[in-house]
């Protein structure tokens, strides 16, 4: 059976003869499951699994859409592998089959919708949206990672003749798959098998129908650049927080899908003043927000032990000084030390010692860590700011530890490629990262240096050169040439000196007659 830890595939192949010889042939993957929305939530091959998950925009820097396989893959990587969501919605359009074709192979669910956004036209109009309907699911309907087939424009009005359409196209296409339709209001009439819904309120609405699921919340309502200071930081994180507590606390809730994954471009008349909505848990860049680290921290430890700030460790980088600490984690105990600067002879100090924040978070299989900074034991101490370290502890076992650095200087820049090796077929493509970072590898979020770059080598370099960090991150792409070699890529930080990565581009298959 296909399922989220062992996502089996099967390969079929399908020869079309005439008189024995071949004339077409085509291969698809496909897997064994049965996923199913109830009453008691959504179940996969007979296991209630809680969705939580994020929306994702098919947008890049630089080029917008126009990214091949591998980059496109990578986003489902980071989805599930990094960010440990098990859902992903591909808001508001179907997606690269590349995309899709990874979350197949890694166990990442998909709520795939058909095109459109709020607007329903006259009738040769909605002509165009039931084909759009049938031409997704024809293409799409071999894979198993797709649980909802979104029939409905994201935030329409009520249409029920229009929606008839839809819902039937798609029932007579695929039997074997729910119906949901995205609106963002109660009293909406539901034609779908499935009541989704789009709720930016909190608390959340209480489910209307059997079959519920919310998809999408905070996003547009709290938009957070990596540049905001603590306050808003932690305030972005703990609004994801507590909406998965509240989709925890009642089987009615088949999960949520939060708005969104990724920061994207966007027009003049929406965003943020430069063409960018920054509603994402993660950058335009794919480098994670603080808020990243909510999702990051839901998963059991045997996958990953998560240690993750919701902050940035600075004394008053929110108004009236740094007040409360948020940490992310799936550790059940955490203990908190100080020391005076980043000189390993210096002794660390216990301040404090907290467990999961139980009060606020009654249904969070890992609730998050708060400490109120004025609780901390600072009287223990001489100095009045200096280094952190915590660890994190499971059944009283220490079994992580991070450290941050108190001096606030920018002391380490790091070149970080997703791949090392391109096909040579003028298309492949990988993303190179640019971090600066204390000495403990965390990223430095007032460096906005400008990143000037040489490149050698069959490859061509996708981005700004110079290119300026922003909140000490920043991301450029190499896409391959046509001949196979060595690339070098070579960034100088103008502080910290120049780092270098090499590829190797190997040559590609072939195409065949």
């Amino acid at each position: 059976m296909w399922n989220l830890d062992h996502p089996k595939l099967y390969t079929v192949h399908v020869r079309l003869l005439r008189a024995g010889a071949v004339v077409d042939e085509d291969t698809r993957r496909i897997g064994f499951r049965e996923a199913m929305f109830t009453e008691n939530g959504f179940q996969l091959n007979g296991t209630v699994v809680k969705l939580r998950g994020l929306d994702r925009h098919q947008t890049f820097p630089f080029v917008g859409q126009a990214m091949p396989a591998r980059v496109q893959r990578q986003d489902a990587v980071i989805l599930r592998k990094q960010l440990h969501c098990n859902i992903v919605r591909t808001s508001h359009y179907p997606q690269s089959r590349h995309f899709l074709d990874c979350c197949d192979e890694i166990g990442l669910l998909v709520l795939e919708e058909i095109p459109g956004w709020q607007h329903i036209g006259p009738e040769p109009w909605k002509l165009v949206a039931i084909d759009n309907v049938g031409r997704m699911i024809r293409r799409d309907w071999n894979h198993p990672a797709i649980v909802l087939w979104g029939v409905r424009i994201n935030e329409s009005r009520d249409d029920d003749s229009f929606y008839e359409r839809t819902n039937a196209l798609a029932h007579a296409l695929d039997t074997t798959r729910p119906t949901g339709g995205i609106r963002n209001f109660r009293t909406s009439h539901l034609l779908e098998d499935v009541f989704t819904i789009n709720d930016f309120d909190f608390p959340l609405q209480t489910p209307n129908h059997p079959l519920y699921l919310n998809t999408e919340f905070v996003g547009h309502t709290y938009p957070v650049k990596t540049t905001d200071d603590d306050e808003r930081q932690r305030e972005h994180t703990l609004r994801h927080a507590r909406i998965h507590d509240q989709l925890a606390s009642s089987p009615g809730y088949a999960g949520g899908i939060g708005w969104c994954a990724f920061d994207y471009n966007t027009h003049a008349n929406f965003g943020a003043g430069d063409r960018i909505c920054y509603h994402g848990v993660v950058d335009i860049f794919r480098e994670p927000k603080c808020a990243a680290a909510f999702y990051k921290s839901q998963c059991d430890p045997k996958e990953e032990i998560v240690l993750e700030p919701a902050f940035h460790w600075a004394s008053s980088d929110e108004a009236i000084g740094f007040r409360r600490a948020v940490v992310l984690s799936n550790c059940d105990h955490l203990k908190w030390y100080m020391r005076e600067r980043s000189l390993a002879s210096n002794p660390w100090t216990l301040v404090a010692e907290t467990d999961p924040d139980r009060l606020e978070f009654q249904h969070l299989r890992y609730a998050p860590f708060q400490l109120d900074m004025r609780a901390m034991n600072r009287r223990a101490l001489d100095f009045p700011w200096g280094d952190l370290r915590i660890d994190g502890y499971i059944n009283d076992k220490q079994v992580v530890s991070r450290m941050f650095s108190g001096r606030g200087v920018a002391s380490k820049f790091a070149l970080l490629p997703d791949d090392t090796t391109l096909v040579a077929d003028g298309a492949d493509t990988t993303r190179v990262v640019l971090r600066v970072t204390d000495e403990f590898g965390n990223v430095h979020p007032q460096a906005n240096d400008p990143i000037a770059f040489t490149l050698e080598g069959p490859a061509e370099l996708v981005g700004d050169n110079p290119f300026a960090l922003m909140g000490g991150t920043g991301a450029v792409w190499l896409r391959a040439g046509e001949q196979p070699g060595t690339v070098r890529l070579t960034a100088r930080h103008l502080r910290l000196g120049a780092q270098t990565v090499t590829l190797t581009l190997t040559a590609s298959e072939p195409e065949s007659a």
